[in-house]
């Protein structure tokens, strides 16, 4: 097959430079045989956008996939190929079976442009129509592992549960696929740029507590009304996420009806709505909800197989692990918006948005602000450390002689080599509405000496203290010294920079 040359992004796709040189690859990829690619991502990612500008640029076809019976869903796939064919008529199959047949039929060498790309989007709702989708592409598939074809297929879709089962261990199109791409949220500094905000690194990181880095929110659902300022950002919130008259509002609720596998919302609403309140364990989730903890295994494997819940494990305790909401809208609204509903839809968002600062800062930004420091570490401030290897997490350090535990918000853990104990290379403290000072720096070194007698090595630990408020003189003193970090928004949002740790 002849290689073409990968086509450039689209000026109009902002970010996404990994996902356009994955895909790009994937369909310009010089093989002579059949290839698979399984896309998904939650709504409003830009799923679509992003896979509409490949087809533009590398010519194929696009097949949207809507909710309908599986009659219907067949017709509209058929017209849709026969106007890309360029054929006077509908096609008319009377199977999925001889339609798939068909469109690999195209791809055959000598019959049109190779490679051929089509993309099957909203995959799921075919799925649900007609189960036997999958089968019939891998057994067509298969053939063409064999026979020579040009086909790229990929097959996109926003219910995760669904697409993650299409590649699971015992489902049909296991181990066919050449590409396998999640379309995430745009980090917290790629959000800050789309958004407009990047040069208020304040406005910025509360702005992302509330709507992430999801890109629908701001041009289709908000029509560009962005925040003025950091003076304007209540004002904001009052208009958009909690005016009833904004897309935002019910948004949140969408999102869990929206997911395949949930069928009883209220239980699924409970089980974020405990996280939100700080019941992050297991046990907590089922106390605070009236269940036994086995009552809820299903539940929360549904929430992270639709990657709204993230099961983090403790760093330093094996077996112990905590869980989070991964989508910032619905933690805002599990905890500012659900308990005021009828007050807010009753267009009370200024009296309720007021009496909530203190909620919002301890269950929304306080929370956020350390999962945005963890991603810190993981990303741009790696080169900051003495390595770039080790988990990046959190976890608890118990304290025997003080009788109490010291949560570590941000730890950097690199394997032992051989026989060799874990080296511990950082320890971290986060704090939103905190001026920090050198009392937090102690624990973090306390904590640091109880890893040692532990057994772990700590000799290359460093020591860091985020804030986003800032630090006491006497903290910024001892970090002349070396051995300590200090990262403040604007070190976050890369408007400074922050002196390297020394080993």
């Amino acid at each position: 097959m002849q290689r073409h040359a990968r086509p450039d992004k689209p000026s109009r796709l902002f970010d996404r430079g990994a996902e356009w040189d994955a895909l790009s690859a994937f369909v310009n990829r010089p093989l002579p045989h059949a290839m698979l690619g399984i896309v998904s991502g939650r709504r409003r990612m830009g799923k679509t956008y992003l896979l509409r500008a490949l087809v533009e640029q590398c010519g194929g076809f696009y097949f949207g996939a809507t909710a309908g019976t599986e009659a219907e869903s067949l017709r509209q796939f058929s017209t849709a190929l026969a106007e890309h064919q360029g054929s006077p008529v509908p096609f008319t199959f009377a199977t999925w079976d001889d339609a798939i047949s068909f469109l690999f039929g195209l791809a055959v060498p000598g019959r049109g442009a190779s490679p051929f790309l089509v993309v099957i989007d909203e995959f799921p709702y075919l799925v649900k129509v007609a189960p036997e989708l999958p089968s019939l592409i891998q057994r067509v598939i298969d053939r063409f592992q064999v026979d020579e074809s040009g086909m790229r297929l990929l097959l996109c879709g926003s219910a995760m549960s669904v697409m993650g089962g299409l590649l699971a261990s015992t489902a049909p199109l296991r181990g066919r696929a050449q590409l396998e791409l999640v379309v995430r949220p745009f980090g917290y500094r790629a959000a800050a740029d789309f958004w407009d905000v990047s040069d208020d690194p304040a406005l910025a990181v509360r702005l992302h507590s509330v709507v992430g880095g999801t890109p629908a929110y701001r041009r289709q659902f908000l029509a560009d009304d962005i925040p003025a300022g950091l003076g304007d950002f209540d004002d904001w919130v009052c208009r958009t996420v909690l005016s009833p008259f904004s897309p935002l509002f019910r948004e949140a609720r969408y999102l869990l009806a929206e997911e395949a596998d949930i069928r009883d919302t209220a239980l699924y609403h409970s089980v974020l709505a405990a996280v939100a309140q700080g019941n992050t364990t297991r046990g907590g989730i089922a106390g605070y909800i009236g269940r036994k903890s086995v009552d809820i295994s299903h539940p929360l494997n549904v929430l992270e197989d639709s990657h709204l819940l993230a099961r983090e494990a403790d760093i330093f305790r094996a077996g112990k692990s905590q869980y989070r909401i991964t989508e910032p809208l619905i933690n805002f609204y599990e905890a500012v918006m659900r308990p005021a509903w009828a007050r807010l839809e009753s267009g009370q968002a200024a009296e309720v948005w007021a009496q909530s600062a203190e909620r919002f800062a301890a269950q929304v930004a306080g929370p956020h602000f350390e999962a945005m420091c963890r991603e810190y570490v993981l990303g741009p401030g790696r080169s900051l450390l003495s390595t770039s290897l080790g988990e990046v997490g959190s976890g608890v350090v118990a304290d025997p002689k003080e009788r109490r535990q010291i949560e570590i918000d941000v730890a950097v853990v690199e394997p032992g080599s051989g026989a060799g104990s874990p080296a511990v290379t950082l320890l971290g403290e986060v704090k939103w509405a905190t001026v920090m000072g050198v009392n937090h720096l102690e624990r973090l070194g306390r904590a640091r000496e109880l890893l040692a007698g532990r057994g772990m090595d700590t000799t290359r630990c460093g020591l860091a203290c985020f804030s986003a408020v800032g630090f006491s003189d006497a903290l910024r003193a001892r970090a002349e010294g070396g051995g300590v970090l200090l990262i403040g928004l604007d070190e976050l949002y890369g408007r400074a920079t922050p002196t390297a740790l020394t080993p």
